[in-house]
């Protein structure tokens, strides 16, 4: 620590044992004193106090955004109204969990609030799991120890008291004042149960930056209602103290991540709002200030979140464009460069989800700024709407949102309204390299992405991220197909099932002997933690290749690093390449993780074929080569996935393993495909690998046989090192060679890293020196080329456009694999 920190520090616990002191001399009152004539200058909301009064001329008495969600998200109205009259009831959904009870002691008795057997809620339960939390000194409590208050995220969640605001917009929704004296009866009881300084609920400053946000939201929404002047009244002491808590126990040093940002968003808030609050002309600036400064601190040059985790990232999104947008509507000055950063974590979310819901990865804490329902992976893209209102430019994913209306109102409306899937741009690969997040993109035969995650761990100890280096995500189609495994729970009874949904097993990627890449320590820490690097990456024109490799394992006493290549033709196939480097015997698995709402079955030794029930068009072949010990070592069985915080359902699993003497490696295809029934019919029905070492060489061969005799055949040359090699008829220097043959013709070609290839000793590509790559495709009659070098560099023999005569003799007796050109 430095002396800044060391002040600051022994600052709070002098204020935590100062504030239970005057609590115990019935000194601490929860509240602070007003200055009303400050009240006229409070700053502006996202809509005018106005626009939320009741209509002039009769009707539903709704708010104007109100009537605008009633009219253009019916479906959502209808929700916030379903949910709202559970809520009365004291039933709540909360993170992954459904009708949850938080009644304990006696019933309130109050016939008005829509159930009039309600109990007394509970602030301090945890209902899950059947744990209460003591009401002693909230820093006494240790909220990380299951046995005594149970996962204290279930308690937290419910004293966010986001679910008032679902009570204040149903009160908008239907004019029905009954869902404001539930509302009023909740926050009354939340006030009396909860003495500061004792209890859980005082035990985080973003949990108490969270109800600060939601209290500010029912003011505003009930602006302008007789029922609202009377919230006012009560809230803003209570508020006024909820500002002061923040601004004495920021989260500087503790959790300098979404937690501080957080609370400076939400003193930015009170600050600007509420200038009758004592000391807020100080939050304004205090918080703006933070916020600016953790805009260029958490997020890293590319526009990814530190933390490495998705649904961090659209925690920390959320926050960085409310407070830009509250910025805006009063008039502050707001730097280019905290536009830039916000504008590039917007462009991290559209391109992840270019074909299909932007898949998860890291961990999913389960919460969101607005509204916290909308907490799975699918619903990750809804800060688009916001970035394109906010910035006037088109996302792909953008649609209109009822958060987007409550924001911006009829703007909203008239530029989301009509957007369609139809409108999504073409796919293109795309890199974030300080992230480590590459996306392979191919518009053929449908939109796909797979994602590769070589990025850090995480920041510091890496408490949200995953140990995951090298996984893969698939976006197909519009679904979600290969995908991350979520986060289960942070703390339950049993350890070991925090660390399995964040350990290796969890993703798609390789494992050595049943370990983790990192070592988990506490259940927000990893020691250990690997080193990821990319060590390649190229998007041509019809191919893309990464390849990339982490050192978790070279803790091992044998020293093992995974390489995983990964080359992506366009239209067509993935070849994903692992390579463990290393000494000694060890167990090797790769695992496969598919969404729950696909089937695995096998078609023929070493394919497997994922399809999705009903009228889907897409599907996907799992192709393992033939006769080695992975395809012996392939299974498919059944695991757990979470899409949400403490939900879980049964998802499809394949796992490849071997026990094997390294180095040693192993190849997987995956193969796109449009089903019989969809718009395309796909004629190779039988495709298979096979793999072979030879001089300096590792080959893969993808054959698509129609009958005995392969129609298409594709071959993957890999380079063991740097010389010239030579393998059947080819000979190159190429650290990685292509080809497609159709029908005993050539049809495409990549080069990369190389300088020349030979077809039986005659020159088909020449240059002065190795090229990055080349890609050479003949399509339509057409001979096409690319290079990252100008093309004249490179001399083209006639073998390119023209191969020599094939046997016209086909000899029945030899393999189906062999050379037939």
């Amino acid at each position: 620590m430095d002396w800044e920190e060391v002040r600051v520090r022994v600052g709070q616990e002098l204020h935590k044992h100062g504030d239970l002191l005057r609590h115990r001399v019935g000194l601490g009152s929860g509240r602070v004193r007003l200055n009303a004539e400050a009240a006229g200058q409070a700053g502006r909301f996202f809509f005018a106090e106005g626009e939320s009064s009741e209509g002039e001329r009769g009707g539903t008495g709704t708010s104007e955004r109100a009537k605008l969600l009633l009219r253009h998200l019916p479906g959502e109205a209808e929700e916030i109204l379903g949910e709202a009259d559970a809520i009365c009831a004291h039933r709540f959904q909360l993170l992954g969990y459904k009708n949850l009870d938080f009644s304990g002691g006696v019933g309130s008795g109050d016939s008005n609030s829509g159930d009039s057997n309600c109990k007394e809620i509970d602030w301090h339960l945890d209902p899950v799991n059947g744990k209460r939390a003591p009401l002693l000194p909230w820093f006494r409590i240790p909220f990380l120890d299951f046995a005594v208050v149970g996962d204290h995220k279930v308690t937290w969640e419910l004293n966010r008291h986001q679910h008032l605001v679902t009570l204040a917009k149903a009160r908008r929704l239907s004019g029905d004042e009954k869902y404001t004296r539930e509302l009023m009866a909740q926050w009354r009881s939340w006030i009396q149960a909860n003495p500061y300084p004792l209890g859980i609920n005082w035990g985080s400053s973003l949990e108490v930056a969270f109800r600060s946000m939601s209290w500010t939201w029912v003011d505003q929404l009930l602006a302008g209602t007789a029922e609202g002047a009377e919230f006012r009244g009560q809230m803003l002491p209570a508020l006024g103290f909820h500002g002061r808590y923040m601004e004495r126990y920021l989260s500087t040093y503790f959790s300098p991540n979404t937690h501080l940002l957080g609370e400076a968003v939400a003193l930015f808030f009170l600050g600007t709002l509420y200038p009758q609050i004592p000391g807020a002309a100080g939050w304004k600036e205090c918080g703006w200030k933070i916020v600016r400064r953790e805009a260029g601190r958490q997020v890293r040059p590319d526009g990814v979140y530190f933390e490495q985790s998705l649904h961090y990232h659209v925690y920390a999104l959320d926050f960085f464009l409310y407070a830009r947008l509250l910025a805006a509507r009063n008039a502050m000055e707001i730097p280019p460069e905290y536009d830039g950063v916000l504008g590039r974590m917007l462009e991290v979310v559209d391109a992840l989800a270019l074909a299909g819901p932007a898949e998860g990865f890291g961990d999913d804490d389960g919460g969101r700024l607005w509204n916290p329902r909308r907490n799975r992976t699918e619903w990750m893209t809804d800060p688009l709407a916001l970035g394109a209102l906010m910035y006037g430019r088109k996302f792909s994913a953008a649609r209109l949102t009822e958060e987007s209306i409550w924001l911006f109102g009829d703007a909203a409306v008239a530029q989301l309204a009509t957007t369609t899937a139809s409108a999504a741009a073409a796919a293109h690969s795309f890199a974030f390299c300080d992230g480590g997040l590459y996306g392979l993109a191919d518009s053929q035969p449908f939109r796909q992405t797979m994602v590769v995650d070589a990025g850090p761990q995480g920041v510091g100890r890496s408490g949200h991220g995953h140990a995951d280096a090298l996984s893969l995500r698939l976006t197909m189609d519009g679904r979600r197909w290969l995908v991350d495994s979520g986060s289960g729970v942070y703390i339950s009874r049993d350890p070991a099932e925090r660390n399995t949904f964040r350990g290796t097993g969890a993703h798609n990627t390789l494992r050595v002997d049943g370990l983790n890449q990192a070592v988990a320590d506490e259940p927000f820490s990893w020691t250990q933690i690997p080193t990821t690097v990319a060590e390649d990456w190229i998007a041509g024109k019809t191919f893309t290749y990464f390849v990339g490799s982490h050192n978790g394992y070279a803790r091992l006493a044998d020293g093992i690093v995974h390489r995983r290549h990964v080359l992506h033709i366009a239209g067509g196939v993935w070849l994903i390449r692992d390579i463990a480097v290393g000494r000694g015997e060890h167990e090797l698995e790769v695992r496969w993780h598919f969404a729950s709402d696909l089937g695995v079955r096998e078609v023929s030794a070493g394919r497997l074929e994922i399809t999705r029930a009903g009228a889907c068009e897409s599907s996907l072949s799992l192709i393992m080569p033939e006769n080695t010990i992975w395809q012996r070592g392939t299974e498919v069985s059944t695991t757990l996935l979470s899409p949400a915080y403490g939900e879980f359902e049964t998802a499809p699993l394949v796992q490849s393993r071997a026990r094997v003497l390294l180095p040693a490696e192993t190849a997987t295809a995956l193969l796109p495909r449009v089903a019989a029934n969809g718009r395309e019919r796909e004629t190779h029905f039988d495709p298979r690998i096979t793999s072979t070492t030879q001089s300096g060489v590792q080959v893969y061969e993808l054959a698509y046989l129609d009958g005995t005799l392969p129609e298409r055949r594709e071959q993957f040359f890999f380079a063991l090192g740097d010389e010239a090699w030579s393998f059947g008829p080819w000979s190159s220097d190429a650290r990685v060679l292509y080809c497609r043959v159709d029908k005993e013709r050539l049809t495409h070609l990549i080069v990369i890293g190389g300088s020349h290839v030979e077809w039986k000793g005659k020159p088909m590509v020449k240059a002065e020196r190795r090229a990055r790559f080349l890609e050479w495709r003949k399509a339509n009659a057409a001979v096409k080329t690319a290079s990252e070098q100008a093309t004249e560099e490179f001399s083209f023999a006639p073998l390119l456009e023209e191969l020599p005569e094939k046997d016209s003799t086909p000899n029945r007796n030899s393999s189906p694999y062999a050379e037939k050109y």
